[in-house]
């Protein structure tokens, strides 16, 4: 990777952050709703490594590129699929450090926004139950009809909600984990940093500006000013 520069010309006009991953440790209980998916459609349940890859990208994909379900089976899977992770979605943890940066993110007047794969009413939830969404201006998720799906189109509605709000989108930054994350900002000219403590592997991060590994680094790199590519 390149090698980074702070520099103080310039600072973010916005942030926007993914959920699973990277302020949610909600793996486990993707995967365990993932496996009773499979079970009920009679499937072999794959490696607990395997389902953590799904963890992230839109699953009506997923389930197409990675286990070869037709998009008429897939529509149906990930109705089982929601039905169990329902009961669960409100267990996972904010990782640590989380709240207290979004906290101060908050304070300091940085709009900070939601742009998540998982349905818009559940990342809702979530934010809400954590107590976090008071933090968030706009919250964006994808729609349960699968309209709204990629990491892409959702990261576009998510500027276009906050552009709507009168909030200043020319030099937004997407915090994620993965490298789905970094595909879809890109998509929208947006640089991206990735959060060492989520579900990508080192070679994911190839194409982000950074990869930080606390939050009060995070903290650091959003507050102080934008990392410029040397």
């Amino acid at each position: 990777m390149a090698s980074l520069t702070l520099t103080s010309t310039r600072t973010w006009s916005a942030v926007l952050f993914d959920l699973d991953g990277t302020l949610i440790d909600s793996a486990g209980d993707i995967t365990a709703s993932l496996a009773y998916m499979f079970s009920e459609l009679d499937r072999p349940i794959p490696s607990e490594d395997v389902l953590r890859t799904y963890v992230g990208p839109p699953l009506l994909d997923s389930l197409q590129s990675l286990a070869g379900f037709s998009l008429t089976d897939a529509l149906s899977a990930v109705t089982i699929y929601r039905s169990n992770y329902r009961d669960r979605v409100l267990r996972s943890p904010v990782f640590p450090g989380v709240a207290g940066l979004l906290e101060r993110l908050y304070t300091t007047g940085l709009p900070v926004a939601l742009a998540t794969s998982k349905p818009e009413n559940m990342a809702r939830l979530v934010l809400e139950h954590t107590n976090l969404a008071p933090y968030f201006t706009v919250i964006t998720g994808a729609s349960e009809d699968g309209q709204l799906s990629t990491k892409a189109d959702i990261i576009a509605e998510t500027l276009r909600r906050l552009t709507a709000l009168g909030i200043n989108t020319d030099n937004p930054v997407m915090v994620g984990d993965r490298n789905y994350d970094v595909v879809g900002a890109t998509a929208n000219d947006i640089p991206t940093i990735l959060v060492e403590w989520g579900y990508g592997s080192p070679a994911e991060a190839a194409e982000a500006i950074a990869t930080v590994h606390s939050a009060d680094q995070l903290r650091t790199m959003l507050l102080r000013a934008k990392p410029t590519i040397n």
